[in-house]
């Protein structure tokens, strides 16, 4: 009897061990930043378009993409699909649009546009080479049935983002 009480005893006691956990923390700051260089601004050509395009009084959005490491990040950047704000609107507005390198700051990065590959509104660069890379977005926008805008303040938003490879 001595023997299984000495037994159970290391046996509970083993389990009553304390337990602790440690924390290891980290940051990791992104090598890859945007910034708009070229703010956008919609012309007015027409009662029922709006467009970015400068021969129409509009102005197209520029941004850079600076990254210090190369093939570690892909550029993605979308043109609107809708307005972020605008007056009431009855009745559909269709937008289209384009994005293309308008300049790159390495000799390497002359075949960006070629690679890259869209899906909808977004086109995605490869960011293979360390360095700067601007990039622009067009945007056009037709109100329904060719009816008139209504006055006020209109806002879209190109969507621009780094994404880890």
């Amino acid at each position: 009897m001595k023997k299984l009480l000495i037994a159970l005893s290391l046996t509970f006691s083993a389990l009553a061990t304390p337990i602790m956990a440690a924390d290891i923390d980290g940051t990791v700051e992104s090598r890859c930043t945007i910034a708009t260089t070229v703010p956008g601004k919609y012309g007015n050509p027409s009662a029922h378009t709006l467009t970015t395009l400068p021969a129409s009084g509009g102005q197209v959005p520029v941004i850079r993409f600076d990254t210090t490491l190369a093939n570690a990040y892909y550029a993605q950047v979308s043109y609107p699909t809708s307005f972020s704000s605008s007056p009431s609107l009855s009745d559909n507005v269709t937008f289209t649009g384009t994005v293309a390198v308008k300049a790159t700051g390495e000799s390497g990065m002359s075949g960006y546009q070629a690679a890259s590959t869209t899906t909808g509104s977004m086109r995605q660069y490869g960011l293979s080479v360390a360095g700067s890379v601007w990039l622009e977005a067009t945007s056009v926008a037709v109100y329904g049935g060719n009816r008139a805008f209504p006055g006020g303040a209109y806002k879209a938003v190109v969507l621009a983002q780094c994404v880890a490879q």
